[in-house]
């Protein structure tokens, strides 16, 4: 049995699942609905494909030897998370606490028409860009996927595989996040729960976000 790829397993696994601005921006768009969770959780995975194929490619070694390319990445990353923050507070401010109330002659759903939800696509876009953007990816799979590659074998089908492992996760993990959240919905969409987990979730991205461009600057 190979002892490295359990290892790397048991690695990967925590990564994967660590809250972190992913985790954030998923539990968000699922509140929204089911189909927003989890097209933003596929965009997730995709940005983890992109970054496990740049090291497998050795090209995440080009973006860390390039200053003024790692610190683009880490502006529009930056920039990218604190937009979303700022938007999800924005929008935590706008809505009110508690829905109007409705005459019982006339039933809710009547006057509030169908509600139409956020876009699967721009969902798959925002959850790609979250990933994609993070500019401390390149370097941590560049770092640890050599790791696990046992000396003597061929670099390339061994790196390849792992960066699939390291996908396939993120595409049970994130989804199945999204559909918890989805399951949960009747008491996470309660005005009040709405509005904290909303609100945690938007001052988190914007954390994130900060702390990426305050370390641009006082680098």
């Amino acid at each position: 049995m190979d002892g490295q790829l359990i290892t790397f397993t048991g690695v990967a696994a925590g990564m994967v699942t660590l809250p972190g601005a992913d985790f954030a921006v998923v539990v968000r768009n699922a509140l929204d609905s089911r189909r927003a969770g989890v097209a933003t959780a596929v965009g997730v995975a995709g940005g983890l494909l992109v970054h496990t194929a740049l090291a497998a490619a050795g090209l995440a070694a080009v973006l860390v030897a390039v200053p003024a390319l790692f610190g683009a990445v880490q502006l529009l990353g930056g920039a990218y998370l604190l937009y979303l923050g700022i938007r999800a507070l924005t929008a935590v401010l706008r809505r009110p606490a508690a829905p109007a109330a409705v005459p019982p002659a006339v039933p809710a759903a009547v006057l509030a028409g169908p509600a139409p939800g956020p876009g699967a696509l721009r969902m798959l876009r925002q959850g790609f860009l979250t990933n994609a953007l993070n500019p401390k990816a390149p370097v941590l799979f560049l770092s640890l996927l050599p790791q696990f590659v046992p000396a003597g074998a061929p670099a390339l089908p061994r790196t390849l595989l792992l960066a699939a492992m390291v996908v396939a996760m993120a595409l049970v993990w994130f989804p199945a996040v999204a559909l918890l959240v989805d399951r949960l919905g009747t008491w996470l969409r309660r005005p009040l729960v709405a509005r904290a987990l909303q609100a945690t979730t938007g001052a988190l991205l914007t954390v994130l976000g900060g702390i990426l461009l305050v370390e641009l600057v006082v680098a």
